[in-house]
């Protein structure tokens, strides 16, 4: 038994949720992997898996050994990514996470634009609207919408983004123009289910006082470009990021409303784990990146004169 290669089928067995999810990510026959943990569990003298019909469970000790088996194997990555000339040539993979919408906007250009100048440099961009773990999904780097919690990422603010309330001119004239957010209670709303939007808050500027609205929308979605979509069609009003929408704004199929409620402009950060030695290829995109997004984010996060 290799005690390394062991550890790594035990760490992907957990991340993965049972052995037969781990085998195929690994590419192994199930019986290969179940052989190397039962080993490992004989090695060291005890239980540290529990299978059960549905799912595995760690014991006490299991887990305990796999926060010390995650740490063992990226010492080894590092050392081996060192050996072949990673932090101090900048090649390998970078695994970066962002959201669906920046990616697209934002992000993705400047990605391109590093990829040529580094041909050395492979990225992988994961990209969804919730918060995607560093250390459990192995990336490098991430982009952060909102105020950060995590105190262990070292994190460099590269723009503001301002939260909008926009409608169709048709739902406007249809409805009328929503003069305070209360008169959002029963106003048609497209929602878009996100962890930096929902639910919808407002400030009210006289009494400096926030307010949120609640009520279930005509429409809910997963995705900002759904939102803004249905808003044009006049399926209701929707709350959004600034630059999600800034395109419709400018051609007047939206029109800013409410504008003086708005709450604070939220931060947009570029996030990334503290590390003793930072990676060649790290180094290289953080000093490209920044300022290429704090470019592209430049024209937004203002608050508008009223």
């Amino acid at each position: 038994m290799d005690r390394l290669e062991a550890m790594a089928m035990l760490v992907s067995s957990v991340e993965e949720g049972s052995l037969s999810a781990a085998a195929r990510k690994l590419r192994i026959p199930v019986a290969t992997l179940t052989r190397n943990v039962n080993d490992l569990e004989a090695l060291v003298g005890t239980k540290l898996l529990v299978r059960t019909t549905r799912k595995l469970l760690l014991t006490e000790a299991g887990t305990d050994y796999v926060v010390a088996a995650r740490r063992i194997l990226e010492q080894v990555d590092e050392q081996e990514r060192r050996a072949a000339g990673e932090f101090t040539n900048p090649r390998g993979e970078l695994v970066i996470t962002t959201p669906v919408q920046v990616a697209r906007l934002r992000v993705l250009p400047v990605i391109n634009q590093f990829l040529t100048l580094f041909p050395e440099i492979r990225i992988q961009l994961l990209q969804s609207d919730r918060n995607i773990d560093l250390v459990d999904s192995q990336a490098d780097i991430a982009i952060r919408i909102g105020r950060l919690k995590d105190s262990s990422l070292v994190a460099t603010r590269v723009g503001m983004l301002r939260v909008v309330v926009v409608a169709s001119p048709n739902l406007l004239k249809q409805h009328g123009v929503p003069r305070s957010p209360e008169d959002l209670h029963d106003y048609p709303r497209v929602v878009f289910d996100s962890p930096y939007l929902s639910p919808w808050r407002f400030r009210h500027p006289d009494a400096n006082e926030t307010c949120t609205i609640t009520e279930t929308p005509r429409l809910l979605v997963s995705s900002p470009d759904a939102a803004t979509d249905a808003a044009i069609d006049g399926v209701g009003a929707t709350l959004l990021l600034e630059h999600d929408v800034a395109e419709s704004v400018g051609t007047g199929k939206l029109q800013f409303i409410l504008e003086e409620f708005e709450v604070d402009p939220i931060p947009v950060h570029l996030v990334y784990l503290s590390r003793d030695m930072m990676p060649m290829k790290l180094r290289r995109f953080i000093d490209f990146a920044v300022p290429k997004l704090r470019e592209a984010l430049a024209d937004f996060g203002r608050i508008p004169a009223l």
